[in-house]
């Protein structure tokens, strides 16, 4: 029932808040040596999640986590660019917030609906 009330969202808000977990996990790791930033191909999971519920083969439950490319590494190998991480965080977590807005007014809605207003 939640599937056809709120359409693809539910799969949405699960994976940008996985990806913003990987993110955070860039950030917190900006000053370990060796460390390789990492990201979640958001259209790509979307894609592969929706397919599955479609009923086509079955794709890895959990969606694939890629290295960033293009940054150079500093000296002791760790690649994550901070202000980098920081835009990629503000721009995951505006897109949870409008889709938890969407997902809210469609339970208000059916709130409403419910009490006969």
């Amino acid at each position: 029932m939640s599937e056809s009330l709120f359409g693809i969202h539910g799969a949405a808000l699960e994976l940008r808040s996985q990806r913003m977990g990987v993110i955070a996990a860039n950030i917190a790791n900006a000053a370990t040596p060796g460390f390789k930033a990492r990201d979640l191909n958001f259209g790509a999971a979307l894609d592969a999640r929706l397919a599955q519920k479609a009923g086509a083969p079955a794709a890895a439950a959990d969606p694939q986590l890629l290295y960033r490319r293009g940054g150079l590494p500093s000296l002791d190998g760790n690649t994550v660019e901070l202000g980098r991480e920081q835009v990629a965080f503000a721009e995951n977590a505006l897109a949870y917030s409008a889709t938890l807005s969407f997902v809210q007014g469609k339970v208000n809605t059916l709130t409403r609906a419910l009490k006969g207003e």
